[in-house]
């Protein structure tokens, strides 16, 4: 049994032990803002340390990506089981690889489509990584899922990612109804990295007077490189997602293209316009550095006249998505969210 593969049964053992015996082995309760972390996202994070998991600035960008599969095949899960084919979509500048989630079937008619983005900083991650995830939204929404490799940094640095979400959305639009979709009920939606990109694509189609998604799913994204929030400082360290490593990914994404960080593609909270987007549901964790500006990102777009569900997970961490195989928690959360993201279809689509 190869490492990664044990570490995977372990974490799943240790994920069915008694709440008392968890809590144990994770440490005292971490309490925040009258949250306490969820005792097997404690764990996770705990194991994860134990096994010496070195910081993000101490690696290569390769290296990096390497951490976050081990991470992904450690806790994820095996994901249920719905029908897949590998395919590619235009990008950008050529063809990237990308994965169908087809659901079951059962309902009368096509399916709504979610293009999804998988998180990692802009730098790691990949449709394996957010294999699982994908599976748990295509299922528990009946959506049909497309799961895209973006152009990732460093060697491919901002706006590769944006310039290639834009094109993922035109090609869904193009080709629903060859992958058995309803193409007027597409979404964009994605985690971390891949819900900034996701938004991001929102507002870029919008002002270009292009046909917007149907609705955009933002899982603890980052909307906002520019401004402070309480919750960077109170979630600096120890929590999955450190201030270190927020800052590592921003250098290899923006690096020396000599963007400002207020660029809108960057910092979609602080673009001058935020009317006229697609009804949004907004995932925040509140163990995240990135809990608050999501937040914040949430209220401009209701201030704005965009429908808006704002949803925190109080006693989850970044990157939950990726943890329910070790994780309960974790794993409702995601059907919940599968849940929200189909009434939000079926509420404002047609």
């Amino acid at each position: 049994m190869g490492l990664a593969r044990a570490e995977s049964v372990a974490a799943r053992a240790i994920a069915g032990l008694p709440e008392p015996v968890r809590r144990g082995l994770a440490g005292r309760p971490f309490h925040v803002d009258g949250a306490t972390m969820d005792s097997q996202a404690q764990l996770i994070l705990a194991l994860r340390e134990r096994m010496g998991a070195p910081p993000l600035d101490a690696l290569t960008p390769a290296e990096a990506r390497d951490l976050l599969r081990r991470d992904a095949t450690t806790v994820a899960g095996p994901g249920p089981p719905v029908a897949t084919h590998e395919l590619t979509v235009d990008g950008a500048t050529g063809p990237l690889r990308a994965r169908h989630y087809r659901p079951p079937p059962g309902e009368p008619g096509p399916r709504p489509l979610l293009v999804y983005l998988h998180g990692g900083g802009h730098v790691s991650g990949d449709i394996d990584t957010h294999d699982v995830p994908c599976r748990s939204l295509c299922l528990h929404a009946g959506v049909h899922v497309v799961s895209v490799d973006y152009r990732r940094a460093p060697e491919h640095p901002f706006p590769a990612a944006v310039d290639d979400t834009v094109a993922a959305v035109r090609w869904a639009y193009a080709h629903a109804a060859t992958l058995g979709a309803d193409a007027d009920r597409i979404a964009v939606g994605g985690d971390s990295a891949g819900g900034n990109l996701a938004t991001v694509a929102c507002q870029l189609l919008a002002r270009a007077g292009e046909r917007a998604p149907a609705a955009q799913l933002l899982v603890y994204p980052t909307t906002d490189r520019v401004g402070t929030y309480p919750s960077a400082t109170s979630f600096a360290q120890g929590c999955y997602l450190t201030d270190a490593d927020i800052d590592w990914y921003l250098t290899q994404y923006v690096g020396t293209t000599g963007h400002p960080l207020d660029d809108p593609r960057i910092s979609p909270l602080l673009a001058d316009n935020l009317t006229g987007l697609p009804p949004a549901v907004v995932v925040t964790a509140g163990f995240d550095p990135l809990r608050d500006e999501g937040e914040a990102y949430a209220h401009a777009l209701r201030a704005a006249g965009t429908p808006t569900t704002l949803r925190r997970f109080p006693t989850l961490v970044h990157g939950f998505l990726c943890m329910a195989g070790g994780s309960r928690a974790a794993r409702d959360a995601t059907v919940e969210i599968a849940g929200t993201l189909r009434a939000t279809l079926d509420l404002h689509s047609g």
